[in-house]
């Protein structure tokens, strides 16, 4: 006896005593559910390997992303000189300094002391803040704020549009301890609050993002729910009895209580953007109950005998149960080969959802089954009755019976070559990276896109790269921000780069506080100033630049301590190709001044554009070896169950075939492969190969009973496994749709989308493709008892 044939016989023999166990174990973990959290955690989702990112961890004040921007702009035609409008900036701007996780030392607007003013007069140096205790409010004070303004370096370029209509607030988060959906609330509160006829009011940064994707959680939890009644309707008019229902409830409720209390016990934070990922779970557990209760319905017919029936359909559907369960493991636990901590956490809570479905998916189902009521009518279940009318998918598996054995193989066969062709060359096609200016987690139109579009319109934008110059020896007596060959090549750095093809909306560095410094200390006219390349003059300038301001008033260019210090650059978007040109013309730059100096080393980079950049570097990296992975463990489990190479070979064939159809299906989307989208397609690609090893071994089987009439098993396959395949993967592809209909999230409806590229291109594959192998190679091992 099969060992497969003896636990069957045992959990048949005991179903209160594992009943009994079931209970408590889904108890223990039912009481992890209260501690789950959904929550991003920005350096998470960073490659911690990767150079930009351990620079950005050395330097987080240079170019940090958690940076929230908002822009006030007039919109009816005036400027913002005028007390109104300074006034709801004054107030706006120490509003946003209240809310909790601003780090008040960062933040930044033409009403705050870190926006200055320097004039040289006969009596010396007079500094002060652009406003000062109070917004203007008449035509003296309201003119006297114009001239500050027209005589200050840099709020120009940065603080004030070029048009006078439009002015920026940006404030600098913490990012340990900060809660982004609080932050997104208050923030969006305050700005509706600042809107009115004449004002406009646009909030963007990362932080924001972040908190859209909160704001979104219970539409992406109703939009579940929803999803799961059509399924749960889709398989009670499909079974039409409750044993046929109860069966995927069970096991697939179980198995999510017991996967969500795993990493609530363990208190591992869970992605919210990647909750489409527990839907393609559920999907995979809804098809092993299918799989398994048709099958019980067989036997059940044939023998007359519940226990037995239960008994039976156990023995010979736990070994491609468990092999089909073993490949979504592997599928999924691959993706902790990249070195992203969020994509860790994630793949332990999806994996382990995926071994659960062992227990619940072979062991509790065969208890239920041999538990419940008997089914009734079963005849009619199965459609074993020869009067009975033939319905649309006993038809459609019929026509598809025809196309892959037979006359009709050769011509399915070109064709098949020729589609395939074509896949894999539009799947090359694909970009990694992101498509559009803005997010692509957001359509086009929405709040945070349009934001993001009018700054860059009216300022250098919110899109950084940051090339630190890092001191060697950062605890020394100088100062080697202020050192003459650190300040002539930062403005060496800024001369190249606003020279290159591809020139950055602006640049700045601490050299340019330090030449305004020294054109205000000698006299105040232009021509002074270029800076003099002496020690004792850089010297005097940085006095001067720092005379009756903190150091901190500069550090988004240099450090407290005046040891490290950046140029930063603008660019006009994070679409893939402005991240690529602008990183090629920084390399250049840095080639040119050199890398390392006596004092200091220029280290490339952070901002956002380099982060971005680093993210992108792991997709290119561990897609390919994800996909590798896979591909070995398919073929290893494969080869073993079968106790074939030929098998493991067979098996790859439709799963990189799903895979490049899946790439395709991204690109003629429109969808970039970014790391959320690389998550969903790697688990895709491990969950595809269900189908296939559930009709190979009922293909084998149907062989072993017809004594080798490969036409004959083929079509009896496809009639019987094939039919519960193409109901699964079809209810699941109508059941995913509100995910596109419904979500205001463009990712979350971009992923529904690719999940039900998933289902049905894996169903396609795994009817015709893998039919069309064994009728080709009609491999021996499938003649073989295994």
């Amino acid at each position: 006896m099969s060992l497969s044939a003896r636990c069957a016989r045992w959990v048949v023999a005991h179903p209160r005593l594992l009943g009994l166990l079931f209970a408590l174990i889904t108890a223990f973990f039912a009481a992890g559910l209260p501690r789950v959290k959904l929550e991003t955690v920005f350096s998470d989702l960073l490659p911690q390997d990767d150079p930009f990112v351990q620079v950005y961890r050395d330097h987080p004040n240079f170019g940090n992303p958690l940076t929230v921007a908002v822009m006030v702009r007039r919109s009816d035609g005036g400027d913002l000189y005028n007390a109104e409008t300074l006034a709801k900036v004054w107030q706006l701007t120490r509003d946003i300094d209240l809310v909790a996780g601003v780090d008040h030392d960062q933040i930044l607007s033409i009403t705050t002391e870190r926006a200055r003013t320097s004039e040289a007069t006969p009596l010396g140096i007079d500094m002060r803040p652009l406003m000062g205790g109070h917004p203007p409010q008449n035509a003296d004070e309201l003119a006297a704020f114009r001239l500050r303004v027209d005589q200050a370096p840099k709020v120009r370029d940065f603080l004030i549009s070029r048009d006078d209509k439009a002015t920026l607030i940006t404030a600098m988060l913490l990012e340990r301890g900060t809660d982004y959906g609080t932050v997104f609330g208050a923030v969006q509160r305050l700005a509706e609050q600042a809107r009115d006829a004449h004002h406009e009011v646009f909030v963007a940064g990362q932080p924001i993002l972040i908190g859209w994707v909160y704001h979104y959680e219970r539409q992406m939890i109703l939009i579940f729910a929803v999803t799961i009644v059509a399924l749960l309707i889709a398989l009670g008019l499909y079974m039409r009895n409750w044993v046929g229902l109860l069966t995927p409830i069970v096991t697939s409720g179980v198995a999510a209580i017991w996967a969500f209390g795993l990493v609530g016990w363990l208190r591992i934070s869970i992605e919210p953007l990647l909750m489409v990922v527990p839907l393609l779970l559920t999907a995979r557990s809804f098809s092993h109950s299918v799989q398994f209760t048709e099958r019980f319905y067989e036997l059940y017919a044939e023998l007359g005998d519940r226990r037995a029936a239960a008994q039976q359909t156990m023995t010979v559907m736990a070994g491609p149960s468990l092999l089909g369960i073993l490949t979504d493991v592997l599928g999924i636990v691959v993706v902790c080969a990249a070195p992203i901590p969020a994509m860790v956490r994630h793949a332990i809570f999806c994996g382990m959802w995926a071994v659960w479905l062992i227990p619940t998916g072979i062991v509790l189902i065969t208890v239920l089954l041999c538990t419940l009521p008997a089914p009734t009518h079963v005849e009619r279940l199965i459609r074993r009755s020869p009067t009975s009318a033939q319905p649309l998918h006993e038809r459609v598996l019929g026509g598809v019976a025809k196309l892959v054995h037979g006359r009709l193989a050769p011509l399915s066969t070109i064709v098949l070559l020729m589609l395939s062709a074509a896949t894999i060359i539009t799947a090359h096609r694909i970009r990694i990276g992101n498509p559009v200016e803005g997010s692509n987690l957001l359509w086009d139109d929405s709040a945070f896109n349009v934001a993001v579009r009018a700054i860059n319109a009216q300022f250098p934008g919110v899109n950084t790269l940051e090339l630190v110059l890092e001191a060697k020896r950062p605890n020394g007596d100088e100062w080697t921000a202020q050192q003459v060959d650190t300040v002539q090549t930062m403005l060496s750095l800024q001369r190249l780069l606003e020279a290159d093809a591809f020139a950055p909306r602006a640049t700045l560095s601490f050299a340019d506080y330090l030449s305004e410094s020294s054109r205000l200390f000698n006299g105040g006219h232009p021509a002074w100033s270029p800076l003099d390349p002496r020690t004792a003059a850089m010297g005097a300038a940085t006095v001067g630049a720092l005379m009756g301001a903190s150091a901190k008033s500069y550090g988004h260019v240099v450090d407290d301590g005046l040891q490290n210090a950046t140029v930063s650059l603008w660019y006009a978007n994070n679409r893939q190709e402005t991240v690529d040109a602008a990183l090629a013309s920084a390399r250049k730059a840095i080639a040119a001044v050199g890398e390392d100096h006596d004092q200091f080393r220029i280290r490339l980079g952070t901002g956002t554009i380099a982060l971005q950049e680093a993210v992108n570097r792991v997709i290119e990296r561990y897609h390919i070896v994800v996909i590798a992975a896979v591909n070995v463990f398919v073929f290893l489990l494969a080869s073993l169950a079968y106790r074939s190479f030929v098998a493991g070979l067979l098996l790859l064939v439709p799963v990189n075939l799903s895979n490049q159809a899946l790439v395709a299906a991204m690109h003629l989307l429109g969808v970039g492969l970014d790391i959320n989208a690389m998550i969903v397609a790697a688990i895709g690609v491990g969950v595809g190969i269900d189908y296939g090893i559930y009709l190979l071994s009922r293909i084998c089987e149907e062989l072993r009973a017809g004594r080798g009439d490969w036409a004959g098993a083929i079509g009896a396959a496809l009639h019987t496994t094939g039919k519960a395949i193409l109901f699964t993967a079809t209810i699941m592809m109508l059941g995913i749709l509100p995910w596109y209909l419904m979500s205001d999230l463009k990712f979350v409806a971009d992923m529904g989308l690719l999940l039900m590229a998933i289902m049905g291109i894996n169903m396609l594959l795994s009817l015709i493709v893998l039919p069309l192998l064994i009728w080709w190679v009609k491999p021996r091992f499938a003649l073989r008892g295994a």
